[in-house]
């Protein structure tokens, strides 16, 4: 049985996405306890929290002037790895840089290279499974006034990578907000050791918790329209 503080330090790397309500604080969880019951954690008010490492919520906008505004006028940041067992995670924000309203609808549209800058045969999939289950909230159109952000989650499992050469670790990943978008190249803290050969899950790109004001002073998101027949 994987000790106590151990629980706790992976259910706490994980509370920020818990928080936005996509379920994957509660996937890491029952991949490190596959046999507890899932329980509410406490935390001793007097007493500080264990260091939680890497939390896999959205990131908040670099800070001015560190990084120009690419001439789209969205800018995409990585999140920090968080891992459970076999399980990982981490979330890409999307940031409104530019001066007018954007959008974005859907998932990502991403390419994963190696150290040599050669292109993994990387399974991107739209939605989670069957890399885990957790919730996605699906496409839905998400207007992003400037200084406002989208973020979406990357899911995947580990497979085996050479800690010499990082061979099967995926260096670079270039991701744009939509097939057929410019994509930006962004390297994740310690790459995703995903292998050559895996596969990537993705959720839909979804509001930022921080942009989500009284309902009256935001732009709305809209769930995208079905087809017909659906």
């Amino acid at each position: 049985m994987t000790p106590r503080p151990l629980r706790r330090a992976v259910f706490l790397a994980a509370a920020p996405l818990l928080l936005t309500g996509c379920g994957l604080a509660a996937e890491l969880d029952r991949e490190a306890n596959p046999a507890r019951e899932t329980t509410t954690a406490e935390v001793t008010p007097d007493r500080p929290a264990e260091p939680s490492g890497r939390a896999p919520g959205p990131t908040g906008p670099p800070a001015a002037g560190a990084t120009p505004c690419p001439a789209s006028g969205l800018r995409m940041s990585p999140g920090m790895v968080t891992a459970a067992m076999g399980l990982r995670a981490m979330s890409v924000t999307l940031t409104n840089c530019g001066k007018g309203v954007r959008e974005v609808n859907g998932y990502p549209d991403i390419r994963v290279r190696g150290l040599d800058r050669q292109l993994f045969s990387v399974t991107v999939l739209k939605g989670t499974e069957p890399v885990t289950t957790m919730d996605d909230p699906g496409p839905r159109r998400v207007r992003l006034r400037p200084g406002q952000s989208a973020y979406t989650s990357l899911v995947w499992r580990y497979s085996a990578v050479h800690a010499a050469t990082r061979e099967g670790s995926g260096v670079y990943v270039e991701i744009g907000p939509a097939e057929g978008a410019a994509r930006q190249t962004i390297e994740p803290d310690g790459g995703l050791d995903i292998g050559e050969t895996g596969m990537l899950g993705t959720t839909a790109w979804q509001r930022s918790p921080e942009d989500d004001g009284p309902a009256g002073s935001r732009p709305a998101t809209e769930r995208a329209p079905s087809t017909p027949g659906s």
